[in-house]
């Protein structure tokens, strides 16, 4: 079976501090299996989770750069009521206004503590039953492209294809989406936001891999030894891991 999209890794100098600030913006829980800081959704501790992405936070020794992600999330609002709410609340657990060149737009960008920009939604139908997180938006120069290596790679549905937009959902039709779109940014530094994926049960991650080199993925060397991952890039220089089964 193709990969499942498990989680969103967020490069941090301080994972426990910007763990606790995903934690209180998602209304999800915050633990500390090892080195690294995960957030998700509460109650009883669930990995993968069947629906969410959770966000595994990851020590890294240098600050984000100057430059935009190209990898982001985008929050979920129920209202314009809710919108305000979230803004003011967000920026109270230490978000700060972001430009990222948006203009005169419904949402409102803001960065996390470390730098990293999210932007809080207007309220939007399609959204309304993603919970928190309404989709993982990556920057891309070729939506199209994109979709065909993303839509064979893993188990998500292609819901839709512009030159300017590419959409995925998980099959079930349920959590958030993962978006393409279209913009003029170039990749200068490694990304600091990527994917982990995970094969199912039972599949053979080494078989998993090789499947998704023949689709146009490519090793990536990022200089953390003998692990039980694989970093690649797409096939636009994305990053993604493709994790060992525990």
């Amino acid at each position: 079976m193709p990969l499942r999209p498990v989680m969103v890794n967020i490069k941090a100098l301080d994972p426990r501090a910007v763990g606790r600030f995903w934690g209180a913006a998602l209304g999800w829980s915050v633990r500390e299996p090892g080195v690294t800081t995960y957030v998700g959704p509460g109650g009883d501790f669930v990995w993968p989770h069947p629906v969410a992405l959770g966000i595994d936070l990851v020590p890294v020794p240098d600050p984000k750069p100057a430059a935009k992600n190209r990898v982001h999330l985008d929050l979920a609002t129920t209202s314009a009521a809710h919108q305000t709410e979230l803004v003011a609340r967000l920026t109270a657990l230490g978000a700060r206004p972001a430009q990222v060149g948006q203009g005169d737009v419904p949402w409102t960008v803001l960065a996390d503590p470390e730098g990293n920009e999210f932007c809080v939604l207007e309220p939007r139908d399609v959204y309304r039953d993603t919970g928190p997180i309404a989709a993982v938006v990556v920057d891309c120069s070729d939506p199209r492209a994109m979709a065909r290596f993303w839509g064979r790679a893993v188990d998500w549905t292609v819901h839709s294809v512009t030159d300017d937009q590419a959409v995925l959902r998980s099959a079930q039709d349920v959590g958030p989406y993962l978006e393409f779109l279209r913009t003029p940014d170039v990749k200068t530094v490694p990304d600091r936001v990527h994917l982990d994926l995970l094969p199912y049960p039972g599949d053979d991650t080494a078989a998993e891999v090789a499947r998704v080199r023949t689709l146009g993925a490519t090793d990536l060397d990022v200089g953390r030894g003998d692990v039980p991952w694989t970093c690649l890039a797409d096939p636009e220089g994305h990053e993604f891991c493709v994790l060992a089964p525990s």
